[in-house]
């Protein structure tokens, strides 16, 4: 399609969504429609705020006033018996507001100890919205909400058929197709679902990978709508800026945020994820420069409050770290970033208890965020809870199948609960270790492991590889590698592989906890040597560390991550 008609759609459709005061998604199309300020464009039509009111105009021009300045139960009094379609919206969209603002008004503690509150609002719609329905009268805009009541009230099938409905008539309404982004749970119900051709599908289809954690195929999308004539779009320098972070790029991510500050100076959307990112790099100066930057253009915006938050939090001052969260969940209790950045402080305070409220909070708002689902199972594990850490670390792992540290920390977990999980433990540090180990840990568990069950041949194999790699990538984990040393001269020993005995014991003697260890050793080796006992031969070579492991199922549960992906963010709720 070309550029100068997606600009005129996205003229029209944004000063839909305005009017109707879905102000997400007016912003999007708004943001959008300057990423194209050099394309040219056909004049829109005068008149287009009052276009289908008819005689209603003056009742709608209040009516938004009213809705604008959040008095929705005014906005829907005055217009009950609404005829245009325009106005019904606004009827629906304020009742609708006017419950979500009672419900969130009743939640008199933010965390720990929230009461069990909903819209009163939700059935009463979903009567009405779905006799007109039935009756064929909705519009796109009418049938948006509706799908929004129906995934309030969990009907997510019902939700995905009317959602699709409202994309098909309002394709672009960018507010229906987040909507229906947040319904899928995967990559085969993103398959099977039908979905229209138009432009806006790429902008769909990328951030539904991103909330899928598919993020390469995501980071794909953004660079192909960059070079398709959408390069100064802030919304996508954000969103490749989140999949870079996601794939753990790091100092890319930081850098293309500073890029994203140059272009857009003023913006807090997604600065709550830079200061993610700037906790994990441990920029002390450049998080405190971001946080007194965000505060003098906005103290009282959640992003604000997340990016002090996580400054507080750098600094070891976890209480008003948990301070700067609840505030931000007292401006937005759907702020899925604050959920679960309460829940790591409460585990700084060790707070458990308090912990598993603020996570299980998270997971309310998102089902996807992985980290949530991290988090309650380190908590269990904490409280020694071993059967709880396997459910939410397989919840967690299937969101993020081949993350190493998850892989690695779900191996704990079967291994601390002794056989028969062993054998499950093997496999996920293997796993861990061929989707490429980011902390090096798997391997050198693995053959802990096959030691524990006397497996030495496959032990003796994991620890060389071990000692390999960590040589050649420069790990100077002292303990873990005079440990291994210790064992491979021990096993070399009792093979009577002396010359291979003897430089790994030479090598224990490079360590103080091994010293006199590998001292001893290299006595018994001399002692051995001059009995002239024979050696055993290359038939005693320990088997190859690719034919040691057994086969690994890509159905294998796996899960868990290190306190960096734990920092790593994202959200948006209602457009």
């Amino acid at each position: 399609m070309e550029l100068s008609l997606i600009k005129k759609q996205l003229f029209t459709a944004q000063r839909e969504c305005c009017s109707r005061g879905l102000l997400q998604s007016s912003k999007w199309l708004a943001e959008l429609l300057f990423a194209l300020e050099e394309v040219s464009c056909e004049p829109m039509d005068e008149g287009w705020e009052t276009k289908g009111l008819e005689a209603e105009h003056e009742r709608y021009l209040l009516a938004k006033n009213y809705f604008d300045l959040r008095e929705y139960d005014r906005a829907a009094f005055f217009t009950t018996f609404a005829k245009s379609d325009k106005l019904y919206f606004l009827h629906i969209y304020s009742r609708y507001m006017a419950g979500e603002k009672r419900k969130n008004d009743d939640r008199i503690e933010t965390l720990v100890s929230v009461p069990e509150t909903s819209n009163h609002y939700l059935r009463e719609l979903r009567c009405e919205l779905e006799k007109r329905h039935t009756a064929d009268t909705l519009d796109g805009f009418c049938l948006y909400l509706y799908g929004v009541v129906l995934r309030k009230l969990d009907l997510t099938l019902d939700a995905v058929n009317i959602l699709q409905e409202a994309i098909q008539k309002e394709p672009a309404h960018w507010g229906a197709w987040v909507e229906l982004a947040t319904l899928i749970t995967d990559k085969d119900m993103l398959s099977s679902i039908t979905l229209q051709d138009h432009w806006i599908r790429q902008f769909f289809l990328a951030h539904t990978y991103l909330e899928l954690q598919m993020n390469e195929e995501a980071l794909r999308l953004y660079l192909d709508l960059q070079e398709n004539g959408f390069k100064q779009s802030t919304y996508i320098m954000a969103q490749i800026a989140i999949c870079l972070q996601n794939l753990q790029e790091v100092d890319q991510a930081v850098e293309a945020f500073v890029q994203l500050q140059k272009v857009d100076l003023y913006r807090l959307d997604n600065m709550d994820t830079y200061s993610n990112l700037l906790y994990v790099k441990d920029m002390r100066i450049e998080l405190s420069h971001l946080a007194h930057h965000v505060c003098e253009i906005d103290k009282y915006r959640v992003e604000t409050c997340c990016v002090i938050g996580n400054y507080y939090s750098l600094r070891s001052q976890h209480e008003k770290a948990g301070l700067c969260f609840q505030r931000a969940l007292k401006l937005n209790p759907n702020y899925l970033s604050a959920w679960t950045l309460m829940g790591h402080e409460f585990m700084e305070m060790k707070n458990t208890q308090a912990a598993i409220q603020a996570y299980r909070h998270a997971i309310e708002v998102n089902r996807k965020d992985y980290r949530a689902w991290y988090g309650l199972g380190q908590t269990y594990e904490i409280l020694k809870m071993p059967f709880y850490c396997l459910y939410y670390y397989r919840e967690a792992q299937k969101l993020r199948p081949s993350d190493s540290r998850m892989l690695v920390a779900l191996g704990e977990s079967y291994e601390k609960l002794e056989r028969p999980r062993l054998q499950e433990a093997k496999k996920c540090y293997w796993k861990a270790y061929s989707v490429g180990d980011l902390e090096g840990l798997a391997l050198i568990k693995l053959a802990r492991l096959y030691e524990k069950l006397a497996e030495d041949d496959h032990a003796c194999a994991a620890y060389a590889e071990y000692i390999s790699e960590a040589e050649a990538l420069g790990i100077t984990d002292r303990e873990e590698q005079s440990q291994a040393y210790k064992y491979l001269a021990n096993y070399h020993v009792r093979s009577k592989q002396y010359d291979e005995a003897y430089t790994y014991a030479q090598k224990c003697t490079d360590y103080p906890e091994t010293r006199e260890e590998g001292k001893a050793l290299l006595r018994e080796i001399a002692q051995r040597r001059t009995t002239c006992e024979p050696f055993s031969g290359a038939s005693d070579l320990p088997t190859p560390v690719t034919d040691a492991r057994p086969a690994v199922s890509e159905s294998t549960p796996l899960s868990r991550l290190s306190p960096i992906n734990l920092r790593l963010t994202f959200t948006k709720e209602l457009y």
